[in-house]
């Protein structure tokens, strides 16, 4: 069962407002939150503060991604394959 922590970021990720990004952080998020690290949920944490446009943007390699979101955890985001 999940922490209130997880259960908040899964609930976070899926209900973006931008259904490209509810459907890419909040599919990575079902298929791996209980597997994420403390620092990693922190990571997560701080990557959905950003603005979805740019998550998408650094997601799909149209914009660059700033230093403080370059992390492993956005790396295995973009791995993710919200099809499979």
């Amino acid at each position: 069962m999940l922490d209130a922590r997880r259960k908040r970021l899964v609930y976070r990720a899926n209900y973006r407002g931008f259904k490209e990004a509810d459907l890419i952080l909040g599919g990575f998020a079902k298929a791996h939150i209980e597997s994420l690290s403390d620092d990693e949920i922190t990571m997560f944490e701080d990557l959905l503060m950003a603005k979805d446009h740019d998550i998408y943007g650094w997601v799909s390699g149209n914009l660059p991604i700033p230093a403080n979101y370059d992390t492993p955890l956005l790396n295995r985001i973009r791995q993710y394959d919200p099809s499979s």
